[in-house]
């Protein structure tokens, strides 16, 4: 099975970091929205790999938890 198929595998709930496309289905965000939060440089949820964001799946639903507290 090729390395690519085995990654589709993993279901979201259970990556540790996401990709822009996965973190707009598990955060229910836009994309150009999860792009300008991760420009913010205080942003805690992304790691950059090269010219590539990854979303920390725990710190963006943290993100989402205290945004959406009332």
């Amino acid at each position: 099975m090729k390395y690519e198929r085995k990654l589709e595998l993993v279901p979201i709930w259970m990556k540790s970091t996401l990709s822009l496309e996965e973190a707009a289905a598990f955060s229910g965000l836009g994309k150009a929205k999860l792009m300008e939060l991760a420009d913010d440089p205080n942003c805690g949820f992304i790691i950059w790999n090269g010219e590539k964001r990854l979303y920390k799946r725990r710190k963006l639903a943290e993100f989402l938890s205290d945004a959406c507290a009332v």
